[in-house]
């Protein structure tokens, strides 16, 4: 464990944890499963369709709550196809038993969030999604719903992310600006910091192809989570594209992939959170999968990186212009640095990006 610092856990502090009891699992852990400041989780035996989203409240079991929802159950052991449109709830290989001062909080894996699987986590008792409160004994499900394309899981694929962190972490926009000064967050052009850190919308690129983004397309195939380089492009993806000076439509209910102006770093004291929907910057949901984990863009581990930010428009349409602020990134400190950043030594999939799809689609 770490020397009781207030923080995000690094990768080491979560082994420990492992080795304690504090995070249980009847398989033995991937070897790439810990992250620099997170814990991939893990898809357990049996997925359960159920007929709406749910959350357990103070009193009542997740597993309890879901005898009164479930339709029908499904084997996850040999692989089993999501349906767009359907709730499943899965319960997780990994359960918790966290000290009195460690608090966890979930997020999809950034792939999960390119591929439109809206993920969410469960613990018993919760009255949030996605939170776990500091000293949870139990287990942990995830709540599984593919929005654009069907999605084939099996026993140990890994949609979402756990992040541990003790006390309060944020750091203050006064704290953030003092970071920035010494460390640039971001480039081109100065840093707008108001409760985080703003990202803007890029909608200008010097590709000869013109493309700024991907929409996702309608009635596809199935998409395998646990399958890289194994699609093509154009089977799933339209580009999008921008007339100079014209902003791009967003179509209500569409998904679309698109990339932030600025390139991000993460220094190794920190990790970040994309603040997932604002309702100050539009009537859109950006960026499904918000962990940005120590080293990401940064000089030790990367020389900057893009933020790929999963949209889609609520209800009307609306514009967004080149240069929109889109987002804000949330910066927190780590209890310790990790002993591994993101893009040293592991297989981190997205280190310097640009624009760019999940890690199951082959590069043009």
């Amino acid at each position: 464990m770490t020397n009781g610092s207030a923080g995000i856990l690094p990768r080491q502090a979560i082994d420990a944890m492992a080795q304690t009891g504090a995070i249980a699992s009847g398989e033995a852990f991937d070897a790439d499963q810990i992250q620099p400041a997170s814990l991939d989780l893990r898809l357990g035996r049996v997925a359960h369709r159920i007929r709406a989203s749910f959350l357990p409240g103070p009193d009542v079991s997740v597993a309890d709550k879901l005898e009164d929802v479930t339709l029908h159950t499904i084997d996850l052991t040999r692989g089993a196809v999501l349906e767009t449109g359907c709730v499943y709830v899965v319960p997780l290989m990994e359960a918790l038993d966290l000290p009195a001062d460690v608090a966890a909080s979930t997020n999809p894996k950034s792939s999960t969030g390119r591929l439109d699987i809206f993920t969410r986590v469960i613990a018993d008792r919760a009255g949030a999604f996605d939170r776990v409160p500091a000293g949870y004994r139990g287990p942990l499900y995830a709540e599984i719903s593919p929005r654009t394309f069907p999605a084939l899981v099996r026993t140990g694929s890994r949609l979402s992310q756990i992040r541990f962190r003790r006390g309060a972490a944020t750091l203050s926009d006064a704290e953030l600006t003092a970071l920035h000064r010494a460390e640039p967050l971001v480039s081109p052009g100065n840093a707008v910091i108001d409760a985080g850190l703003h990202l803007s919308i890029d909608l200008e690129t010097s590709d000869p192809s013109g493309v700024i983004g991907y929409r996702g397309k309608r009635h596809t195939g199935v998409i395998d989570v646990d399958r890289k380089d194994g699609y093509d492009v154009a089977d799933f993806w339209e580009p999008v594209t921008v007339r100079p000076g014209r902003g791009l439509i967003l179509d209500p209910n569409e998904f679309y992939i698109l990339v932030s102006r600025e390139a991000v770093q993460v220094p190794p004291s920190c990790a970040a959170e994309m603040v997932p929907f604002d309702p100050l910057v539009g009537e859109f949901r950006v960026h499904y999968a918000g962990f940005f984990d120590p080293g990401f863009g940064h000089g030790a581990a990367g020389a900057g990186a893009r933020a790929v930010l999963e949209v889609r428009s609520h209800e009307v349409p609306f514009i967004l212009d080149h240069g929109q602020v889109v987002g804000r990134l949330v910066y927190e400190r780590m209890a310790e640095a990790p002993d591994t950043l993101y893009g040293s030594g592991l297989r981190s999939n997205y280190q310097a990006q640009r624009l760019k799809l999940s890690k199951h689609f082959r590069a043009a």
